[in-house]
């Protein structure tokens, strides 16, 4: 078939990639001048399958009021006369029960796994190299009482089989040994040895040379005016000079795939929850961090990218802004500085900015189920689009090639909303 994939981030990219290696005609649209260039930029680095969770959870209520009120908290709300804000909001609360947040969880870990597992296969076969690391993450507890509240998390990384370590100080410090220096800052931490991390710009944009090698073409430099339907199918996609058409249609859109899908009745609830990170060249080698940290207090994700320092951070809900914050660099400034003293040249720092496109129960929308019999979803992968990226490809180009995919996809349907 011929298959039009709107959007070229990560999550288009994986799409595109193995729809080409099923032997589909493909083709990918986007407005940006290349891949990569939005939410896939600049992210944490982070590719965390066991850490995949729903940001829905019980006590996270009074937890956002807290954060809200902390020096450098990482969550910010800056309201608007907005009914998707208000809606996502209130579905978002609705998930922070015990029982959701173990179902959503349930749901996320399998495809994380999965992905993790066909990015391994990927650089086996076509040899990609993005700074890549496979020396886990450290999920790093300031307080007894976080380290303490591990049990539900280590329960579900227990039913998928997922290697996990519960390290005291010491542990922790034969992991990331730079954190010697800070020893009393913290009291433990929950290790995941199988995670990854790497520079999801570096891995899109060599995908994206791998996927022309194999026929995709890319339409750079192109913005989508209008999809086209006619009775159950989408017939054509508009551009500001042409109209393409396809024989499948892939939404990829992250964070602004609702505006689109709504306009032909199809409502997603995907909302943009923006996130910032800063990129600082290593200055001290022995006091840098070997891989992903993720300081819980904070909830600020530092990752190692080759000569580079990454963090990552802060969940801001403002709608579309795209304002660089100086408050949010704060915050991240402080993490990396608090734990990793002298380790990269914070003075050198790049400052950005991303929305993430958030479901309210965490998982991602994934395959068909709308009124348009050629219409597939591949969005709303929140923090997790590099860590999902690859399975949730593999996953939509199975289901568009009509085949059964290796992991259950039916929990990652649109269906799951009614």
């Amino acid at each position: 078939m011929k298959v039009l994939v709107l959007g070229s981030g990560v999550v288009g990219v994986t799409s595109a990639w193995y729809l080409a290696q099923a032997g589909h005609e493909v083709v990918v649209v986007d407005r940006q001048p290349g891949p990569a260039l939005e939410t896939s930029f600049a992210n944490a680095g982070e590719i965390s399958p066991g850490y995949s969770s729903p940001w829905a959870g019980p006590g996270v209520p009074i937890k956002a009021i807290k954060w809200m009120l902390m020096h450098f908290g990482p969550l910010v709300v800056r309201p608007k006369v907005d009914p998707y804000m208000a809606l996502w909001v209130l579905r978002m609360l609705r998930n922070c029960t015990s029982a959701r947040y173990a179902r959503n969880k349930a749901r996320m870990v399998p495809i994380a796994e999965y992905s993790r597992d066909c990015l391994k296969a990927l650089r086996s076969e076509v040899g990609i190299a993005y700074d890549e690391r496979t020396q886990g993450t450290l999920q790093l507890f300031r307080t007894q009482k976080q380290y303490d509240g591990t049990g539900g998390d280590i329960e579900v990384l227990k039913q998928f089989g997922v290697p996990y370590e519960l390290l005291d100080p010491a542990g922790c410090i034969a992991a990331e040994p730079a954190l010697a220096n800070v020893k009393g800052k913290f009291v433990g931490g929950l290790r995941l040895p199988g995670d990854e991390t790497g520079d999801c710009q570096m891995f899109t944009e060599k995908l994206a040379a791998l996927c022309a090698d194999e026929g995709v073409t890319f339409r750079f430099n192109t913005t989508i005016t209008s999809i086209n339907t006619g009775s159950n199918r989408i017939a054509s996609v508009s551009t500001e000079t042409e109209e393409l058409t396809a024989d499948a249609y892939v939404v990829a859109f992250g964070s602004y795939s609702p505006f689109l899908l709504r306009r032909i009745g199809v409502h997603i609830p995907v909302y943009p929850i923006k996130g910032y990170s800063i990129t600082a060249p290593v200055a001290d080698e022995d006091a840098a961090p070997v891989s992903t940290i993720m300081d819980e207090t904070y909830k600020v994700a530092i990752t190692r990218l080759g000569n580079r320092i990454r963090a990552g951070g802060t969940a801001e809900i403002s709608g579309y802004d795209l304002n660089l914050r100086d408050a949010r660099r704060a915050t991240l400034h402080h993490s990396v500085g608090d734990l990793f003293p002298g380790g990269g040249d914070l003075s050198k720092a790049t400052f950005w900015t991303g929305l993430r496109p958030m479901t309210p129960d965490g998982p991602p929308i994934i395959g068909g189920g709308t009124k348009y019999s050629n219409l597939y979803l591949n969005t709303g992968h929140g923090t997790l689009g590099w860590t999902m990226g690859c399975g949730t490809g593999r996953v939509l180009a199975d289901l568009v090639s009509g085949k059964s995919p290796d992991v259950d996809a039916s929990p990652l349907n649109i269906s799951r909303y009614g």
